[in-house]
């Protein structure tokens, strides 16, 4: 289930627009500005109930607001995800296959939109609290879009990590190492062309 839950993730269905007004949304924005682009590497590991471990991961991420992001899983598979203005890829390496989805107002980028901070989709889209100095925790103001709860870690030193909970009372832990927020990233860091011999799918909508 780990090695899909961020590609799912990154195709949810729209989510109902409610409009808010909130201090901490306004502070979660400013800490965000912060990262106009930046790369690390990021250790994910996934909970059952109980808080029993199910599966670990580890790999390299990079955004470049507001419209790139990259995702690569390094272990124990190879993955890569890649959200650019119009499409999103999916390369699974161990599989050899590789999927392209379009870009569009029904393929909210959650984490994008978050990374990025894109202040009218944070308002429309999540409830927000500030819960700590450096958490705040993102409640989704419809039901079906893959989650029930995120917690972002940042402050104005890093970006920490974020934690979900799934639909399942399951609970993902992500944290972000090696940050690097003076990186010169342009669009062409994110250019992707299928490796030869891989099966494609491609889907117009």
């Amino acid at each position: 289930m780990t090695k899909y839950f961020f590609a799912a993730w990154l195709s949810i269905a729209p989510l109902l627009s409610v409009a808010q007004s909130s201090a901490d949304v306004n502070a979660l924005l400013v800490l965000l500005e912060q990262f106009e682009q930046v790369q690390g590497s990021f250790s994910q590991r996934q909970f059952g109930q109980d808080n029993i471990l199910l599966a670990e991961s580890t790999g390299e991420f990079r955004v470049l607001r507001p419209s790139y992001f990259a995702w690569e899983v390094l272990s124990p598979d190879e993955q890569l995800i890649i959200v650019g203005p119009e499409f999103i890829w999916h390369y699974d390496r161990d599989l050899e296959t590789v999927t392209r989805r379009p870009v569009t107002d029904d393929a909210e980028m959650v984490p994008l939109k978050i990374f990025g901070g894109d202040a009218e989709k944070l308002q429309e889209k999540f409830h927000i609290v500030r819960q700590s100095e450096d958490a705040f925790v993102l409640t989704p103001l419809s039901e079906g879009v893959g989650f029930k709860q995120l917690t972002l870690y940042v402050d104005q030193a890093q970006l920490g990590g974020m934690k979900i909970q799934d639909n399942l009372d399951q609970f993902v832990d992500i944290k972000f190492t090696d940050l690097d927020a003076d990186v010169q990233l342009s669009s062409a860091d994110f250019a992707f062309t299928p490796p030869p011999g891989t099966d494609l799918f491609y889907y117009d909508q």
